[in-house]
């Protein structure tokens, strides 16, 4: 075989090569854009908080309805999708008069301010981010509602267990999802202070089911799959 030859048949395998790694670089650009399209639809609220550092969600019912939330951006802040939002509060019937809820992990607020929105007589939020505590301050001033929503700076799991029993009609626990950690000590603080007939609404990354509710005293009563979210209202074990 002639050096010629030699050397075409090198430089078309050498194409051949940068031609592969082109290909496998566009299947992978291809694969990221449909997994970040793919969180994006599932979680619209986030996508508005990336812009420019900060976003909106909006109140879906109740007298606040269509309000528009201020939200600020933090390392785990997720707020609740709107459609999963809505689900939620058709599980719990739209009407909330006369309800004690505490959102543990408040974040945004949505969750609470949607409770206070639907005729909650007492939410409590606790954050443990100081910044988002002046923002949930800031937004219950302007909604009028400081004699219902009650914002406190702190941990959620000490504010559960700090709680008297029975006390809390609807329990949000929604902690980051990369601190696994926190789910089964918050849900056992919450369990000992629902009432009777309250619900505990559990967001996390993974589904739980009975096995794992049951040591905890709790039950599952509805789940819903959005994305890369599992929502879960939970009731006590009867």
């Amino acid at each position: 075989m002639s050096r010629n030859r030699v050397r075409t048949l090198e430089e078309a395998l050498a194409m051949e090569a940068r031609f592969k790694k082109i290909q496998e670089r566009q299947l992978a650009d291809i694969a990221n854009a449909k997994e970040l399209k793919s969180h994006k639809a599932a979680n619209p609220s986030a996508q508005s908080a990336s812009k420019n550092g900060a976003g909106e969600v909006r109140i879906i019912g109740g007298q606040w309805r269509r309000t528009k939330l201020s939200v600020a951006q933090r390392p785990g802040l997720r707020p609740t999708p709107d459609r999963v939002r809505e689900t939620l509060f058709n599980w719990l019937g739209q009407d909330l008069t006369g309800w004690r809820c505490l959102d543990a992990f408040a974040g945004t607020g949505a969750l609470g301010f949607e409770a206070a929105s639907r005729g909650a007589q007492q939410v409590r939020l606790v954050e443990q981010d100081g910044g988002l505590t002046l923002q949930l301050e800031r937004i219950s001033t302007q909604l009028g509602a400081q004699a219902v929503i009650q914002v406190q700076r702190g941990d959620g799991i000490a504010a559960l267990n700090a709680s008297a029993p029975g006390h809390w009609h609807a329990i949000f626990i929604d902690p980051p999802f990369d601190l696994g950690n926190l789910f089964v000590p918050a849900l056992t603080a919450a369990a000992q202070v629902l009432a009777h007939d309250g619900f505990i609404y559990l967001e996390a990354p993974q589904a739980w089911d009975d096995a794992q509710l049951a040591p905890l005293g709790l039950v599952r009563y509805r789940h819903l799959k959005a994305g890369a979210v599992h929502a879960h209202l939970l009731q006590k074990t009867p």
